[in-house]
């Protein structure tokens, strides 16, 4: 089958539209993060057992690189939806242009691109998301010696329910009949049962957990993860430390909020020859001491930009609400969100450090 060739004959309409290529300000921004990274080390890490294309008979596939770079867009842009991801592919000269594509070309439907992400894996994106790091690191930039570990609630995509709601239907969808819908299909769609309860601040939510770290020095996002919201921040905390050893240069130092004060952590750090840089908090017996108020208000100096990037990513992706009703594609999402995260900020990054 092989996949679909993308050399392109130019039509008229490719003529005319290049003519308005230099005003085209999503072209250009485009443009600029083709040339941020070398694709094709991340086309190899994609074809490595990818199982389409292979066969000489039927249509040929799309390749897996044109359809990463397909929801690479998808983030970079803010489209909600697949079918809207479609519709602009179609519509946009500069998604046109940046997946190689001629207007006369129609974008892969929008099923196809739900079915490209049942065929990645967490084991894909550490390799794409580590090879994207050791390349920015290969020109230069000192990544993951010190990381910011944080968590910050998601919001189920399904309306809440109550606990005892919520354990009927997971129930239900234990037994042949929960698996079935109305007409006796497999299930679709369905609500999330994996999302639960906890309370911060004194609200309640209904949702997930996401858990990440981030590069303190540049702000890359070195691993990202969810779970139920009502799981502890601290149970991540080892789970974000070693996932985010993506470089040469070797992890010093780990910030993270008082969330994470205690001996298992300490010790955890201790033991790896890590720096500790948990901020403390006040005990039972004891406060917080001079130097320790001092030391803390040093740290959350440090570790703001994991806030930033949840802030960033809740305000240019709509990173507090979950998109889908299971944690592995959310988590796909967010891997997707890293991914194109990282991209734009190597190419800001070297963008500042450039000479005028």
């Amino acid at each position: 089958m092989g996949f679909k060739s993308e050399q392109k004959n130019l039509t008229f309409s490719d003529l005319e539209r290049s003519f308005k290529d230099e005003k085209n300000r999503s072209l250009k921004t485009l443009m600029d993060l083709e040339k941020t990274i070398l694709w094709d080390r991340i086309e190899s890490i994609l074809l490595k057992d990818y199982p389409v294309g292979h066969k000489k008979e039927g249509n040929k596939a799309y390749s897996p690189l044109f359809l990463f770079k397909c929801l690479l867009l998808q983030k970079w842009f803010r489209i909600q939806s697949d079918p809207e991801l479609e519709s602009q592919i179609n519509d946009r000269q500069s998604f046109q242009v940046f997946l190689d594509i001629s207007a006369q070309e129609a974008s892969p439907d929008h099923s196809t691109f739900s079915r490209f992400r049942k065929r990645l894996t967490k084991g894909k994106f550490e390799l794409i998301v580590g090879d994207i790091l050791n390349q920015f690191s290969d020109q230069g930039l000192t990544i993951n010696e010190g990381i910011a570990i944080d968590a910050r609630i998601v919001k189920s995509a399904s309306r809440p329910v109550s606990n005892k709601t919520l354990k009927k239907i997971r129930a239900k969808r234990e037994t042949p009949e929960g698996k079935l819908d109305k007409n006796g299909n497999p299930l679709k769609f369905s609500r999330d049962i994996e999302s639960n309860w906890t309370i911060k601040n004194n609200k309640n939510y209904y949702g997930l957990k996401e858990h990440a770290s981030v590069d303190a020095k540049y702000g890359f996002v070195l691993t990202t993860v969810l779970s139920p919201a009502s799981v502890h921040d601290t149970n991540y905390f080892t789970y974000c430390t070693l996932y985010s050893r993506h470089t040469k240069h070797g992890l010093v130092i780990v910030y993270a909020d008082k969330g994470y004060a205690g001996e298992p952590n300490r010790t955890f750090l201790a033991m790896n020859k890590f720096k500790d840089g948990i901020m403390r908090k006040d005990s039972k017996t004891a406060k917080l001491t001079e130097y320790e108020i001092e030391r803390n208000k040093k740290i959350s100096k440090l570790r703001y930009i994991v806030e930033q990037y949840f802030g960033l990513s809740h305000l240019y992706d709509n990173g507090q609400q979950a998109r889908f009703t299971t944690i592995e594609k959310n988590n796909i999402d967010i891997w997707f969100r890293q991914v194109a995260f990282n991209i734009k900020r190597g190419f800001n990054i070297f963008q500042r450090l450039s000479p005028a």
